[in-house]
């Protein structure tokens, strides 16, 4: 499968103020891109647009949009092909995680979590889809977790709300493989972004964090060789395994003893 040419392709990229979602926004304008940039902090998106456009000579707008909100996606897609640009290609970064133990969690916090992780990039992936095969191109790139490679316990909301990216994204995989659009999950781990600090639990962290440079390049690389998904990092990929190898509760009581708040 040959590289994917982002040379003048519009990208929407959700979370993008920060993290794995500004790393993809930054390499992407490089690469001669244009760009919409979507999350809810507006100066700071507004800033970021104004810096890539004039770095490289690309048209980059700001999405301000709480996706946690009924519609927020829809409304989004809708500012975007008002500008007249339509996404040739999706990055559904977006998310957030809670931690300890789900009885303890507000369900209203929780059912947010569903709705950012879940609802909001499926419906953008619906809005986005029909523009990508009218042309017989595109791309989207949906980030999941590690999470998603085993239940969670203590993280129990977060891991299946990216089990279900993970599950979503191969099944989009299977469907637009022969019309043109890839689809790929990514799954990265740890990883040195402001993630841990909203979670605020430093033991949600497994592993070495990686560099959110890293992960984007290797995302990159697994769209272009026609990936389903993608455990980004060598170590996380090696974990990984363990979910094939061991029994189903050894996996749980492992992980559960990682993730196990450190005041319970």
């Amino acid at each position: 499968m040959t590289a994917f040419n982002y040379t003048n392709q519009t990208v929407l990229i959700t979370g993008a103020s920060s993290g794995i979602g500004r790393v993809f926004a930054e390499t992407l304008a490089a690469r001669g891109a244009h760009l919409l940039l979507l999350a809810r902090s507006g100066a700071v998106l507004d800033s970021l647009a104004k810096e890539l456009s004039q770095r490289h000579g690309i048209r980059a707008h700001a999405l301000v949009a709480d996706l946690s909100l009924p519609g927020a996606a829809a409304q989004a897609h809708a500012q975007a092909c008002a500008l007249g640009m339509p996404p040739d290609v999706l990055i559904n970064n977006a998310g957030f995680a809670t931690h300890g133990r789900f009885e303890t969690i507000p369900v209203a916090r929780q059912a947010a979590e569903v709705t950012v992780n879940c609802t909001a990039l499926m419906e953008l992936t619906h809005c986005a889809l029909p523009h990508m095969l009218a042309q017989g191109r595109g791309a989207i790139i949906n980030v999941a977790s590690t999470a998603a490679l085993q239940p969670d316990p203590y993280m129990a909301v977060y891991g299946a709300s990216k089990a279900f990216v993970l599950s979503f994204s191969e099944a989009l995989w299977a469907e637009n493989r022969s019309r043109g659009v890839r689809v790929l999950a990514l799954c990265p781990g740890a990883t040195e972004t402001a993630f841990f600090d909203v979670v605020a639990a430093p033991e949600a962290a497994v592993g070495k964090r990686m560099d959110p440079q890293a992960v984007v390049d290797e995302a990159l690389r697994a769209l272009d060789r026609g990936r389903s998904s993608h455990v980004a990092g060598r170590p996380n990929r090696l974990l990984a395994w363990l979910p094939r190898l061991l029994p189903r509760q050894t996996v749980l009581g492992i992980v559960e003893g990682m993730l196990k708040p450190k005041a319970a």
